[in-house]
């Protein structure tokens, strides 16, 4: 029996929309749980937040989870696309774990070792990626980002998980990372 599909990997189309928001997901390394550590956790969080900064983007709902990373953003276009964004957030963020995981010769550098001996923290590919065009997809996203410590058992509410936006959504607006609320 001839196989017809094709060989190559489909490759995910972005359409950058001014003023569109974007879900993204971006996933660790064979979605290994590289963000399980809290001081990894934090320093992921400052590196968005460094970027975030210079003006690349309005934030509106993020989560950080062992093994991926769910924000809904805004890029600023046409300054910023999602692929400088996402480079500017997950290249200096890797070197830098990866950095201190070779000073203190960490035994997970085996786990993410791929085949030609490069140390990966990421997933490669662009991950997820969905232009968010109407109110009730909005809506649904960020609830999704919220309940997700929550569906994998890791808190038992979102603002129980101090790596989301679910505390500035119940009221809390503290954090290093600053939200903007509904576009």
């Amino acid at each position: 029996m001839n196989d017809t599909r094709s060989p190559h990997r489909k490759r995910l189309r972005r359409l950058e929309l001014q003023g569109n928001a974007r879900f993204l997901t971006f996933s660790c390394y064979h979605r290994l749980p590289l963000l399980s550590n809290n001081n990894i956790k934090d320093a992921l969080v400052n590196q968005i937040a460094r970027v975030q900064s210079r003006g690349a983007f309005a934030l509106h709902a993020w989560v950080i989870m062992p093994d991926h990373v769910h924000l809904l953003l805004t890029p600023a276009l046409p300054e910023w696309t999602i692929p400088q964004i996402l480079s500017a957030i997950k290249r200096p963020f890797a070197r830098l774990v990866i950095q201190r995981w070779r000073e203190i010769d960490a035994t997970v550098l085996q786990r993410i070792r791929s085949t030609n001996g490069t140390h990966h923290f990421w997933q490669r590919g662009g991950g997820y990626d969905r232009n968010i065009t109407t109110p009730d997809e909005w809506l649904e996203k960020v609830e999704y980002i919220h309940a997700n410590p929550v569906h994998r058992g890791i808190a038992e509410s979102p603002t129980q998980w101090p790596w989301s936006s679910a505390r500035w959504y119940a009221g809390d607006g503290n954090g290093t990372l600053a939200i903007s609320g509904r576009k």
